[in-house]
């Protein structure tokens, strides 16, 4: 059976939120950071993250006037920086991640048990996790994290 990744000493690790691909895939600053820092942090995300991009992206393609077909190809061109995992494999952390998000919204609690299962912050622009205790950086903040040595 397939584990989590672990993050090795020397390395540091991001868990992505859809939210982040989203905006990877529709603005230019989150893909300019993925593409600068992918080789030196571990990037990661679930595969209902990338589902959910995927179920969304033509949404808000149709609400720019964007063509949704390069848009969904830009995601896949982002993913390959992104390291991305299959969420069963977070089942053992359920209990104590839906525990964390209960109040906020329950139906994250697989981005929380995937930062815990990492040590890892959470790279969103969704506030439902903090109060979690759980790590969290927002876009306008998160190379201070992704900078460090």
């Amino acid at each position: 059976m397939a584990q989590v990744p672990e993050v090795a000493s020397e390395h540091r690790a991001l868990v992505l939120d859809a939210n982040i691909l989203l905006r990877g895939v529709l603005g230019s600053r989150v893909r300019a950071l993925i593409e600068r820092y992918a080789d030196e942090v571990l990037l990661i995300t679930l595969q209902s993250c990338v589902a959910d991009a995927r179920e969304y992206l033509p949404q808000l393609c149709a609400k720019r006037g964007w063509a949704v077909t390069p848009a969904l190809e830009l995601l896949e061109v982002l993913l390959t920086g992104v390291q991305v995992v299959e969420d069963a494999l977070l089942g053992e952390l359920e209990s104590d991640a839906r525990r964390r998000i209960a109040a906020r919204d329950p139906d994250d609690w697989m981005i929380v048990a995937l930062a815990i299962a990492l040590d890892a912050p959470i790279w969103t622009e969704d506030t439902d996790f903090f109060g979690t205790g759980v790590a969290t950086w927002t876009t306008r903040n998160v190379e201070i994290y992704l900078g460090e040595p």
